[in-house]
């Protein structure tokens, strides 16, 4: 045999060899999660969805079964008058795919065909969850779902929003603080301080100031910053004022903490100390002396009462 086509064939063979391997290497570290999202997404192309639609499903999940889905039926979801809605549709299949051998369970061992599950434990990425939700829900309410901080955090529309229950969380007040401080730890200690706004009264609640759909606006509140946010209600902060304190009018979060603060008026400081921030003492803007109890033992309000600004023809420096 030729020498050099001897060593062309070796060569040949020993890539054949690795390749493999690398194949072999790449299904072994495959994650499970990819391999089920691939049959899913086969599932799909193959289209085979359910005849006899939920029935089929409810066969299973009764609403005595391990994974119930009768709850769907009590909210808007599942009610069959409403022409946009999935069950006017292809019913649970247009949210979890289609059924294929889902039910038939031909594999054994009590392992069934998937389908898209919803949450954490899905091994359908958030993405791909949320493009099933957006797929109806493209209103006004959404249109900047994909720029917002929860979509950047993969945050699934399940992690908030529970479908197969009567109510969802999100629409009642008290449930709704719960959920999104379940993330926003350091916000739930906060709304535990002192003052508050009445979000644990149930007055308010985060969706009062923020929009989670979208974060065009910083915080992803409703309105464009935060003091048009504050003046939805404290309107009467929001002038034009004949004199203006400058910081109140740039930035009503200089002096409070929206979320709840150990001072009254959610302050960030105690007074006279937060005026002190940029009212130094002693400075040539504050001439009163050092130990002087208007400052150390009360408060600089006792004088300059309208630090929110005011209309008085001699309201210079802020007072009545």
């Amino acid at each position: 045999m030729n020498k050099r086509k001897w060593w062309s064939w070796a060569v040949s063979g020993i890539l054949i060899m690795l390749v493999s391997m690398m194949a072999f290497a790449d299904t072994e570290n495959r994650d499970p999660r990819e391999a089920v999202e691939a049959e899913l997404d086969k599932k799909f192309q193959d289209g085979r969805y359910s005849r006899d639609g939920t029935e089929t499903c409810l066969r299973c999940h009764d609403k005595d079964s391990e994974i119930p889905a009768t709850g769907i039926f009590d909210n808007v979801h599942g009610r069959l008058g409403v022409s946009h809605g999935p069950m006017s549709d292809r019913q649970c299949e247009a949210c979890h795919g289609p059924l294929g051998n889902h039910h038939r369970n031909p594999r054994g061992d009590n392992v069934r065909e998937p389908m898209i599950t919803f949450g954490d434990d899905s091994p359908v990425p958030a993405s791909k969850q949320n493009s099933v939700c957006l797929s109806c829900h493209q209103g006004s309410a959404q249109r900047n779902w994909h720029s917002s901080v929860h979509a950047f955090e993969d945050v699934s529309c399940s992690s908030c929003h529970k479908l197969h229950q009567a109510e969802d969380p999100m629409f009642n007040q008290a449930t709704q603080v719960e959920t999104c401080t379940g993330c926003h730890s350091q916000v739930k200690a906060q709304l535990h301080k002192r003052s508050s706004h009445p979000i644990r009264d149930g007055v308010m609640s985060c969706s009062s100031c923020h929009e989670p759909h979208q974060s065009v606006n910083e915080a992803s509140l409703k309105q464009v910053d935060i003091n048009e946010n504050c003046y939805q209600c404290h309107a009467e902060k929001r002038g034009p004022f004949l004199w203006e304190h400058e910081p109140v009018s740039e930035d009503c979060s200089y002096c409070h903490n929206p979320h709840g603060s150990i001072n009254s008026a959610m302050l960030d400081k105690r007074m006279p100390q937060l005026c002190q921030d940029c009212h130094r003492v002693p400075h040539a803007q504050v001439d009163i002396p050092e130990g002087d109890l208007r400052v150390r033992g009360g408060s600089c309000m006792n004088c300059h009462s309208q630090v929110h600004g005011t209309n008085h023809p001699r309201g210079l420096t802020l007072r009545k």
